[in-house]
């Protein structure tokens, strides 16, 4: 088993190869791309969140000095229907229609930030304002207004005969008898939980340069989670051939999955190519407020029962989600994991991706988790209290095991749930008496973890370093791991490797880095990377020893004969194996592309202890606790950062943040003034407690880390805020005005 393996490097916690450049500045970053007479991008967005677009006239805007170029919907006729499948083309710009307050509509290129400016005042656009709907429920109703007349809800049952905002009706699962199961409960709670869209929250706006030459050919440099995404992404909108475009990851300054797909990209290629000049573009902060992806608002059913010992007879949940402007909500996710952490016979998930006037959503850690267990949470925590049970003994009386038969369909293999809420039960915190108004709330957390295709390199250097390549930028430290494990596997020191997160031209096809993949599938190319040149270094030595291969042993940096060899030879080292390559067959090196199979779910539980003040609604977090299963910490350090992270931004998805529209669709808070992140002030300490339950899919035991720590903590908040008020309260945030009214109305 991995966990008794005794490791030189992985579990240390050395500094991080990109730490120094970060923090003395010289990183560069999206907007930092400098190309000789390079040209100012910006785009005119749409003042109405529904509206046909009738005529737009740039020809004031074309004729103003230091203006290069003026792009439109209709200079994209490339966009084909496939291409452009959900929407994804005419969100980039719009053609016929605004379907959201800051849809783009035209772009300009320009010398200058005034020129620039001016020829966006100068572009005239006739519009015909149409009826908004922004809620999803609402959006369902059958006199709402359609967003899109070519839009019919995909079901099981087939397409609707009319056109609808149900893009998708989706059933998970719907297995057992339901409504035996309801009826074998003692106890049967069953409610509705609204969650608001909110945004990422990341610190760098998005941007990016592009340079498209006479030669047909093209560069971009921008800020993303994948460049090869983009590059797909931005060909496909441009109709280029992908070997024509060369796409360069910065560094990023935060993404958290709002940076998986373009915005700004197609429109600075397209303003490039007519001008003939480079062309740069950075969104202002209400640009990113209004005009890129949040996470889904929520509306969510959820119908448990149990009986007086606890056990679970039945679940159900109706979900829906806000899809913003076109389809493709995260509710699929979000009905995976409702209820994935508990063993059930009875269970139906049905899911609704609804189309509102919103900019269209995207991904945002584990999307679609956090929504949908907030609402599975509350209500098991209120069946706890129901049947007087301690909640965590309720959870663990029904947690999920190796070999579950998971809700959404695989069986599971070793898992650490059950080993995250004992640690829950036994950790200090949760042994703190509680004070007047206070309450102590107990979530759990999911997310299944991805796999998917990745490419690495190695290679050796005639000093005897290692130069690993590979394509999945670096947003949560995985360079340090990368080095961690090709350091383990090679067995040389961690100073000794250099990692390159190489752009689309010089390494090959990596994911995006989400969905807490990159440490498990990137890492496990480069460690057959670091195989497969150990393949090669145990050849030259062989060779030098006159001994067949399969006499050869690598251990700690070095080949010797096997043990029971009878030959006379000394061992040798990398490097001595590195310095004599010229002569003994050339450079070495080790290639490794693959897609990624076995990514191991991960489980955590969280508790937080909350202070509610009755007369502001006020609420305080006095203490947060974070125990996952990170299967195996790489880096310890990366793994605790990224489940303090997640719970700092749950907290705010808990108790603050919310987009605010008025009745025409207009974001009225898209800052961060109005709209209100955690500050350092507004945190306890985040105490975090790593569980190791190895998954059995990977040679270091590695589980995905980034994505569960923000779902949970949006349930353990607000199960506290409910005890600490005796009054289940069922919508976020609860925000001081919220929490007042609860208090008024004796909530529900």
């Amino acid at each position: 088993m991995a966990e008794a393996i005794d490791y030189q490097y992985i579990g240390t916690r050395p500094i991080r190869p990109d730490g120094i450049e970060k923090v003395t500045g010289r990183a560069k970053f999206g907007a930092d791309e400098m190309l000789p007479g390079m040209l100012v991008g910006k785009v005119l967005r749409s003042p109405y969140a529904h509206a046909k677009i009738r005529s737009i006239d740039t020809s004031k805007a074309e004729t103003i000095p230091g203006v290069f170029a003026v792009i439109t919907g209709r200079d994209f006729p490339e966009r084909a229907p496939g291409r452009g499948r959900g929407g994804f083309s005419e969100n980039i710009i719009a053609a016929t229609k605004a379907l959201y307050h800051g849809h783009a509509i035209a772009a300009v290129a320009a010398a200058n930030h005034a020129a620039a400016d001016a020829a966006l005042e100068a572009i005239n656009v006739d519009y015909e304002v149409l009826q908004t709907v922004t809620d999803p429920v609402a959006a369902m109703a059958d006199d709402a207004p359609i967003l899109n007349e070519k839009q019919f809800t995909r079901s099981p049952n087939g397409p609707s005969s009319e056109p609808s905002n149900i893009a998708a009706h989706t059933i998970t699962a719907d297995r057992g008898d339901i409504e035996q199961g309801f009826r074998d409960a003692d106890v049967v709670v069953e409610r509705t939980f609204k969650t608001p869209m909110v945004h990422q929250g990341y610190i760098e706006p998005h941007a990016c340069t592009a340079n498209y030459t006479e030669t047909g050919k093209a560069t971009v440099w921008c800020c993303t989670q994948g460049h090869f995404g983009v590059r797909s992404q931005t060909a496909g909108i441009l109709g280029m051939d992908l070997h024509d475009l060369k796409v360069v990851a910065s560094e990023i300054g935060g993404g958290f999955g709002g940076k998986t797909i373009i915005y700004l990209e197609p429109l600075a290629l397209k303003l490039s190519q007519i001008s003939h000049r480079p062309v740069r573009m950075v969104m202002s902060r209400e640009d990113v407020f209004r005009a890129t992806g949040p996470a889904s608002g929520s509306v969510n059913t959820i119908k448990i029962g149990a009986k007086k010992d606890g056990t679970i007879t039945a679940m159900s949940a109706k979900l829906i989600y806000e899809a913003g402007a076109y389809p493709g909500s995260p509710v699929g996710a979000g009905s995976m994991c409702v209820f994935a952490p508990y063993e059930v016979e009875n269970v139906r998930i049905e899911g609704f991706d609804v189309t509102v006037n919103r900019p269209k959503v995207a991904a945002y850690r584990a999307p679609g988790a956090p929504q949908s267990m907030y609402a599975s949470e509350s209500v098991l925590d209120e069946i706890a209290m129901k049947i007087n049970m301690d909640p965590l003994e309720f959870r663990l009386k029904n947690a999920a095991d190796e070999g579950t038969q998971s809700t959404y369909g695989p069986k599971f293999q070793a898992i650490g749930l059950k080993e995250c809420i004992r640690k829950a039960m036994d950790h200090p915190n949760y042994k703190v008496p509680l004070g007047k108004d206070e309450g102590r709330g107990i979530a759990v957390g999911f997310w299944f973890n991805g796999g998917n295709q990745s490419s690495a390199e190695v290679h050796i250097t005639d000093d005897g370093h290692v130069l690993v390549v590979e394509g999945s930028p670096d947003i949560g430290g995985s360079r340090a791991s990368m080095a961690l494990m090709a350091a383990e596997a090679l067995g040389v020191p961690y100073d000794h490797i250099r990692v390159n997160v190489a752009d689309t031209d010089s390494t090959g096809y990596c994911a995006t880095t989400g969905g807490s993949r990159t440490t498990f599938a990137t890492g496990l190319a480069v460690i057959n990377a670091c195989e497969n040149a150990i393949v090669e270094l145990k050849k030259r030595a062989a060779a030098a020893m006159d001994l067949d291969v399969d006499q050869v042993e690598w251990a700690n940096g070095t080949a010797s004969p096997k043990p029971g060899v009878n030959v006379e030879a000394n061992p040798l080292s990398l490097a001595e194996l590195a310095r004599d390559a010229a002569r003994t067959g050339g450079p070495i090196s080790g290639r490794a592309s693959l897609t990624a199979q076995g990514p191991g779910p991960a489980f955590s539980v969280n508790m937080s202890d909350v202070h509610v003040d009755r007369e502001t609604g006020r609420v305080t977090v006095k203490s947060f606790t974070s125990i996952q299963d990170a299967g195996k910490a790489i880096h310890p350090d990366y793994v605790e950062g990224q489940m303090q992270g997640g719970a700092a931004q749950g907290i705010g998805w808990a108790l603050n943040e919310e987009y605010i529209y008025d009745e025409s669709g207009v974001l009225e808070n898209p800052g961060f003034l109005d709209y209100r992140i955690p500050v350092a002030s507004d945190l306890p300490m985040l105490d975090t407690e790593i569980v190791e339950v190895p998954n059995p899919n990977h040679p270091y035991g590695v589980r995905g880390c980034g994505e569960t720590p923000i779902v949970a903590p949006l349930a353990a908040v607000g199960n506290a805020v409910s005890r600490a008020l005796d009054l289940r309260l069922t919508e976020l945030p609860m925000s001081p005005p919220k929490v007042l009214e609860a208090l008024s109305n004796g909530a529900s």
